[in-house]
């Protein structure tokens, strides 16, 4: 692993831990010297772009894995929460800065934006097979995941349920939302 990447990998660790630290207080924890890291990165800002970089290439990585995870497109997307709340855990400060300075962009890739739209076509059938509420518009479904996985991001930062449940807890809130019915078992 390169010392960029160490670089990025601490700072995302305490940008979770404490979002106000300063550069001086990344360095630290990299035990590096502020200029050292100058080397690699201007400022806080420029590091803070690269973090967001770095979780939009993990996202797109860990999206695509659960897409291709199975050919049955209720286990896809179930998977894919799954993956949105382990990739939110991990960057969760990332959710905070996206809000504040929705500033950082980083440039879609050709095999995410692939597998996201066939996914998306996928919900649309299902509603038209009435397996999910055809009165959902897609939009709504596409907000609805996101704000499960934030809510169950907040739920699991908070510690007040246990960590084995919160993905099952947030799978049966956002499946009964867009109407699917799952079977008791």
């Amino acid at each position: 692993m390169s010392t960029q990447q160490k670089i990025i990998d601490t700072a995302i660790t305490v940008f979770n831990e404490n979002f106000s630290a300063t550069f001086e207080e990344i360095a630290e924890h990299c035990n590096l010297n502020r200029r050292t890291l100058h080397r690699y990165f201007k400022n806080r800002n420029e590091l803070l772009e690269a973090c967001n970089k770095n979780m939009m290439q993990a996202w797109e990585n860990a999206a695509i894995k659960a897409c291709n995870s199975s050919t049955d497109p209720l286990v896809q997307l179930e998977n894919l929460l799954y993956a949105g709340i382990e990739s939110g855990t991990k960057y969760a400060f990332l959710i905070k800065l996206n809000e504040i300075e929705p500033t950082y962009k980083t440039e879609t890739g050709k095999e995410y934006l692939k597998v996201r739209n066939e996914l998306f076509s996928t919900i649309q059938k299902l509603q038209k097979e009435e397996l999910i509420d055809s009165q959902l518009p897609l939009v709504w479904i596409k907000i609805l995941f996101t704000n499960t996985i934030t809510a169950t991001i907040t739920a699991y930062r908070s510690g007040d349920i246990a960590p084995n449940e919160i993905k099952k807890l947030a799978w049966n809130s956002f499946s009964r939302s867009i109407g699917l019915q799952l079977n008791k078992q």
